[in-house]
This record gives structure tokens, C-alpha cells and sequence, in this order.
């Protein structure tokens, strides 16, 4: 009841309803626990002795007085993002400035495709003539003066013979398939000049017969494959004849660098040395001595041979000796010197027929001697550059007009002598027991060009010591 609790409450007891019950749950052992009020003493503040000696606690902990490294730092976060967004945006500029760049290249490429040959060929016939060059503008004449005549000589050894040749050049030689297969097919006797000649009249007249025999394994092939070999034949002159555009290409070139040559020179030099450095510009070098190497060695010595058998044709009036120096030519760059006797020996064949005996004699001397000569120049010409071995003239002479056409002839074992002596000078350079003191240049023109600088072996009188 109301009443009662009051009073249960002022006498110190507490309501029947805080009482807590006997029994073993109670841990006071079944007394009830009475609630004394207690009277606060004096000097007491909120139940605690304000009189007593108050001790400091240890200070509290708020965001004001954190130590500074504590907190996060905000501002390192806003560079962090800012210089990852900088490195970002950076690179997404270099990527696009690089897509612009191989576009652009790809351009570039795609415009000058179509020339690409010719400018090739007149980069060989400049690198190969630039000794020349040098030497007439160092005695007195002027670079225009110097760069005519090399443009006359140019037109008088390539171009006119490729503008009087190419056009009739698969007429003549299906015509001359046609002749040598009308002639196999209805040989006459065996001839009496070749009986007079002693020791080899019984091969020959056994070879003849075999010729003869409608049988034999060269009329099989002249009836078998005849249209194909016409083919095949009109296919390789259409190939020359379209040589034509890129050779007037490559004159027009060549006269170009001739010009300005010192200057393109100049900053080749320079893209090689940012490229790559003091090793760039000595590979861009031994590139320089290579070309140079194949062009005498190759191309000199094949063209040595040409004019020589064309002279011993017109000097003995065989006709079209003009084509037969051209074939000449084409056997000398494949390296297959020995198949220069079906030139001068079908040469001395017809003069025998008609006669002509000491001509025909003449003829087989010069010719023995025009496919020998190649022994005596190439190594003297070679000397002037970088050897290549025959195995990769073939190929590079073969690949070269596969891939490049008439002018390939030339510029196929150029690009792999290039490629032979660029890796052969990496190969050294990277050898732990070869020093650049101890590598020779490739070749002597290294120093005559200049490549290598002369370094004065003892002091001079005019010299300088280091500071003055």
C-alpha cells in the first residue's frame, strides 16, 4: 500500500518489492540487505575527499593535441593524387605523341613505296662514287662540275643501255629460244672444223650426235617446256624493262645527294651519334665500307667483264653483242663465271660456221680470258671495302631481283653485305677479348675516308699541350 511504503521507507526499510527473497540464490545467505543512506561529510564534493591531495591523470587524448605526425596528412595525400594524375596525363602524352610519330611514318613510307627501289639503287651508286667525288672537289672543281660528270658517266654506264635494251629485250630473247630450238630440231652434220681440232674432235662429235637424237634430253626439254621458257623469258624482261622508271628514279637521286650530299651526310652522322652514340656512328661506317666493298668487288668486277666481252663481240662483228654483254653482265653478278663460255663460245661456234676462223679463235681467247680475269680485280677491288662470301652474293643477287626487280641485281648483295659486316662488328665489339684498340676498321678506305682519324704517334713541334 502506498501508506505503508511511505512509512516502511521513512523508517529505513525497503519496499517489500526491493526485498530480496531467502532462499540459496541470495549470496547473502538468506538476510535481506538494508540500504543505508549515508550523509555526505563535510569537505566532500560529489562523494570524493576535495580535501585529499588530487593527483594529474594522465592528459586527455583530443584531435587539438595529437602529435602532427599522428595525423593524416592530408596535404601528402593531394600531391600523391596530383603527381599520379601528372605521371598519368605524361604518359597518355607519350603514347600519343609515339601513335602520331608511327602514323606518320607509315605515311611517309606509303608515299615514297613506289620509289623505294630507286632510291636505294642511287644511295649505292652515291656511297660507292663519294670517294670519287671528294677527290674532284678537292682539286679545284666545284660540287656542280663534280656532280655532272658523275651524272654523265651514270647515264652512259647504266642508263642508256637500259633505255636501248629493256624495250626489245623479250622480243630478242623469245626469239632466240625459237632460233635454238629450230636449230636442235634439224641439226646438220657434224661440221669439218670441229674434226681438225685435235684431242677433243671425238667428244665433241659424240656430243653433237647426242644433240642430234630427237630423243636427247635437250630436245625433250625444248618440246616439253618451250611455252613455259617463253614465258618465263618474257616475264624476266618485262622485269627489266620496268627497272627503267626506278633507274631514272635512282640518276635523279643520286644527282640530288651528289649536290647535297655533304649536308645529308651531316645529319645522318648526327641521328646516328643520338641515336646510339659513338657505336651508331662507327656501325653507319662499316655500313659505308660494306656498300663500297660490294659495289667494287661485285658490281665492279661484273661490269669489267661485260664491257669486256661487248668490246670482243663488236670487235669481231657478232650481232646483238650489245644483249650478249648485257647476259654477260647477269652471269658475272651471279658468280657462276663458268657459264660465260655459252657467251663467247656460241660467239666462236658462228664464226667457225661462217668461216671466219681467226676470228672465231680470236673470240675464244678473249673469252677465256675475259672469265679468268675476274681472279685478278676482284680481290685488288675488294681491297677498297668489306668482303662477302660468293654463298650470299648468289642469294643477294637472286633474292634481290625476286624481290626488287632489274635493280635488285645490285642492290640485294649490297643489302646483305651491309647486314654480314653490321652483325660481324657487333659480334666483335661484344667479344670480351676484343678491344676497340684491337679491331681494325673493315677496310682501308676507313682512313682514306676519313672514318678513322690519323693520331700522331710521337709529339710534334705544332703541338699542343693540354690547356694551352
Amino acid at each position: 500500500m502506498p501508506g505503508d511504503w511511505v512509512g516502511s521507507a521513512a523508517g529505513g526499510r525497503r519496499p517489500p518489492s526491493r526485498q530480496r527473497p531467502d532462499g540459496p540464490g541470495n549470496r547473502h545467505g538468506g538476510r535481506t540487505r538494508r540500504c543505508v543512506q549515508r550523509t555526505p561529510r563535510s569537505g566532500m564534493v560529489g562523494g570524493f575527499d576535495a580535501t585529499q591531495e588530487t593527483r594529474p591523470g594522465p592528459p586527455m587524448t583530443t584531435p587539438e593535441n595529437l602529435p602532427h605526425q599522428d595525423l593524416p596528412n592530408q596535404d601528402a595525400g593531394k600531391d600523391v593524387l596530383a603527381a599520379k594524375l601528372a605521371s598519368t596525363a605524361s604518359l597518355i602524352e607519350r603514347m600519343t605523341a609515339l601513335a602520331v610519330f608511327v602514323a606518320l611514318l607509315v605515311g611517309v613510307f606509303l608515299v615514297v613505296k613506289p620509289f623505294v627501289t630507286g632510291i636505294l639503287f642511287g644511295g649505292i651508286l652515291v656511297i660507292a662514287t663519294w670517294p670519287l667525288r671528294d677527290l674532284m672537289v678537292r682539286h679545284g672543281g666545284s660540287t656542280v662540275l663534280a656532280s655532272g660528270l658523275l651524272l654523265l658517266a651514270a647515264v652512259a654506264t647504266i642508263g642508256l643501255p637500259a633505255v636501248f635494251l629493256a624495250p626489245g629485250l623479250a622480243e630478242r630473247m623469245v626469239k632466240g629460244l625459237q632460233q635454238g630450238q629450230t636449230y636442235f630440231a634439224g641439226m646438220p652434220e657434224f661440221p669439218g672444223w670441229l674434226a681438225s681440232i685435235p684431242f677433243v674432235e671425238e667428244p665433241l662429235r659424240r656430243l653433237w650426235t647426242d644433240l642430234a637424237d630427237p630423243s636427247s634430253v635437250v630436245q625433250e626439254v625444248f618440246k616439253s617446256y618451250s611455252a613455259e621458257l617463253q614465258r618465263a623469258l618474257v616475264e624476266i624482261a618485262k622485269a627489266f624493262a620496268d627497272g627503267i622508271f626506278q633507274v631514272l628514279v635512282s640518276l635523279a637521286v643520286a644527282t640530288l645527294f651528289w649536290l647535297r650530299g655533304d649536308t645529308l651526310a651531316h645529319a645522318i652522322r648526327d641521328i646516328a651519334d643520338r641515336l646510339g652514340g659513338a657505336t651508331a656512328v662507327a656501325a653507319l661506317d662499316s655500313a659505308a665500307d660494306s656498300v663500297r666493298g660490294v659495289a667494287y668487288g661485285i658490281v665492279g668486277t661484273a661490269a669489267i667483264q661485260a664491257g669486256l666481252m661487248t668490246f670482243g663481240l663488236l670487235l669481231a662483228g657478232v650481232p646483238g653483242a650489245a644483249v650478249l654483254g648485257f647476259v654477260s653482265m647477269l652471269i658475272a653478278l651471279s658468280q657462276f663465271g663458268v657459264l660465260l663460255v655459252f657467251i663467247w663460245g656460241g660467239a666462236a661456234w658462228w664464226l667457225f660456221g661462217l668461216g671466219s676462223t681467226g676470228w672465231a679463235i680470236f673470240i675464244i681467247v678473249w673469252g677465256i680470258m675475259v672469265s679468268t680475269v675476274d681472279n685478278v680485280i676482284r680481290p685488288w677491288l675488294v681491297s677498297f671495302g668489306a668482303a662477302l662470301p660468293l654463298t650470299l652474293i648468289f642469294f643477294g643477287v637472286l633474292g634481290g631481283f625476286l624481290a626488287f626487280g632489274f635493280l635488285g641485281l645490285f642492290i640485294g648483295p649490297t643489302l646483305l653485305g651491309v647486314f654480314v659486316n653490321l652483325l660481324d662488328a657487333w659480334r666483335r665489339a661484344a667479344s670480351p677479348t676484343a678491344s676497340p684498340a684491337s679491331v681494325p676498321p673493315s677496310g682501308p678506305s676507313a682512313l682514306a675516308q676519313g672514318v678513322v682519324p690519323v693520331v700522331p704517334t710521337a709529339a710534334t713541334k705544332d703541338a699542343l699541350a693540354p690547356g694551352e
